[in-house]
């Protein structure tokens, strides 16, 4: 489907994105053009290096920042597919610098759809997150608002055949300020702080993640927020797998954190259907038949109530998974 087509990766120099970019250079050999659109050219230059250019002559960086349409839209000419992974993260921080964070989660969003629908874009594929559902931080505030303009645009483009979708997923195991490299650096000083201790998260591998976005772009028919089944882990079994003989002194919870992160609420399984891999919720709206859609995909519809959280998983980590895991996606040389 990508061969001799163009991508496009907002964001793209972030851990997902040059995982993705390493999938499709990877599998891809005859994509056409792949443009890293990000704001940081020392992230840029980096990334350059690990890719040179006479090994991937249809690599191309742009710098550029969603917040200015018309750079987007210059950006975006020949694009086929755009993958939106462009985003403040950082809880706390988008908590002390909300206009900053809406400037880029909601107004680059809106940005994105509106770029792509005056292109020949024809699949758009937004990163969402778990603080998006029934959010308690602006982050999750901004990064739901963003999912509703990609799914609404879906109602907004007309004769355009575009397709715009989102995937929600929890923590990317290794991603650029995530609990687990953060801990392994704070082991060498033998103190683990632990926010709150029966605290849980979602887990996935930047691999699962990839494969995630790769399956929306594939397969979405527009407007669907697909969800992976995938395990959590409770905080403390997390620093026990990296520092058993650390001292974990407890600091407390930092602005706009949950205890438990969610990501389909009893309010949403009235469009939430179980597609075996993935869980996907269907916008209220749709231009397709939900028939043809169930009988696609095999999809199954959740019991009314159905919900999915952390805290009330039923597939978990151990502290051994944990470590295996570690070694796997995020540090090889990691020892206990």
């Amino acid at each position: 489907m990508i061969d001799k087509k163009s991508i496009l990766i907002t964001g793209g120099t972030g851990s997902l994105g040059k995982a993705l970019t390493q999938h499709i250079l990877k599998n891809h050999p005859e994509i056409h053009r792949l443009v890293i659109f990000s704001r940081d050219e020392q992230k840029q230059f980096q990334m350059a290096q690990e890719f040179p250019h006479a090994q991937y002559p249809q690599l191309r960086f742009f710098i550029g920042d969603v917040r200015d349409k018309d750079r987007l839209k210059r950006a975006l000419r020949g694009i086929d597919f755009v993958i939106h992974a462009a985003a403040m993260k950082h809880v706390h921080i988008a908590e002390y610098n909300p206009d900053e964070c809406i400037k880029t989660n909601i107004g680059g969003a809106e940005n994105v759809v509106e770029a792509c629908l005056e292109s020949e874009v024809s699949r758009v594929v937004a990163l969402s997150t778990d603080k998006a559902c029934a959010p308690i931080n602006l982050y999750g505030a901004t990064k739901l608002t963003s999912d509703k303009l990609f799914v609404a645009a879906n109602n907004i483009r007309g004769w355009n055949p575009i397709r715009f979708s989102v995937v929600r997923y929890g923590n990317v195991m290794g991603s650029n300020g995530s609990v687990i490299p953060f801990f392994i650096n704070k082991k060498k000083e033998g103190s683990l702080p632990i926010t709150e201790p029966s605290m849980t998260r979602f887990n996935i591998s930047l691999a699962g993640g990839v494969e995630m976005v790769m399956h929306a772009l594939y397969n979405a028919w527009g407007g669907e927020i697909f969800i992976p089944k995938i395990s959590s882990y409770k905080i403390m079994d997390v620093a026990e797998a990296i520092g058993p003989e650390c001292e974990k002194p407890v600091v407390g919870i930092r602005p706009g954190e949950k205890i438990h992160e969610e990501m389909i609420t009893e309010s949403d399984s009235f469009y939430t259907y179980d597609l075996g891999k993935y869980y996907t919720i269907i916008p209220s709206v749709h231009k397709w038949k939900l028939n043809e859609y169930i009988a696609e995909f095999n999809a199954k519809k959740v019991p009314v109530g159905f919900k999915y959280n952390s805290g009330e998983n039923t597939d978990w980590e151990t502290v051994e998974s944990l470590r295996a895991l570690i070694k796997e996606h995020v540090d090889p040389s990691f020892t206990v």
